[in-house]
């Protein structure tokens, strides 16, 4: 497997036994499915169908990320400790976006579209951080983007989101001057 992954995709492949191998195999395939049913249901109309569908593969197929990036780095805690701690934020967060839809609480909406699309940034997060150095392009960008690019792309998108369906809270004062000490109405 390790020499075949090296040879095809380029990325440098740890030698760590028949175990990793087979964790990295289940990972790959479980994170593609992530990525495409996680666009799947982003962009598809929310009801019953296409979108519940896709969410609840995304969310499998993330807890097959989450235990696939645990066994690995617990071969390799040294290297990939901090694989293992966003692997955990992003189950952890499609965990209470899974939850939330399924109890459906009131406001269960505005848990649940942060909660997911934080799982999907995570992912991404975890895939630059460890593949962003050998990837073409993203091998000049500095070691900070791997970290920070997927959440300036995909928060705007959230709060787009949450907007859309008007769930993002905006403080605004009365109307009057700020901090004048003067009611709306009265003149001072």
């Amino acid at each position: 497997m390790s020499q075949l992954a090296r040879a095809v995709f380029g990325l440098p492949i740890p030698d760590e036994g028949v175990l990793f191998d087979v964790a990295l195999a289940c990972h790959i395939a479980a994170g593609l499915i992530c990525v495409l049913t996680g666009a799947l249901a982003a962009t598809a109309p929310k009801r019953p169908g296409r979108h519940t569908l896709s969410g609840r593969i995304f969310f499998w197929s993330l807890a097959v990320v989450f235990a696939s990036s645990t066994t690995m780095a617990g071969l390799r805690f040294a290297q990939d400790w901090h694989l293992l701690v966003i692997g955990t934020v992003a189950f952890g967060a499609g965990s209470l976006g899974y939850l939330a839809r399924r109890r459906r609480r009131p406001g269960w909406l505005r848990v649940h579209i942060p909660a997911m699309g934080g799982a999907y940034i995570a992912l991404f997060t975890g895939f630059y951080v460890d593949n962003g150095p050998h990837l073409p392009v993203w091998d000049r960008l500095p070691h900070l983007a791997y970290w920070t690019l997927p959440s300036l792309v995909g928060v705007p998108l959230i709060l787009r989101a949450l907007a859309r369906r008007r769930l993002l809270w905006v403080r605004s004062g009365p109307p009057g001057r700020s901090g004048s000490g003067v009611s709306p109405g009265r003149r001072g």
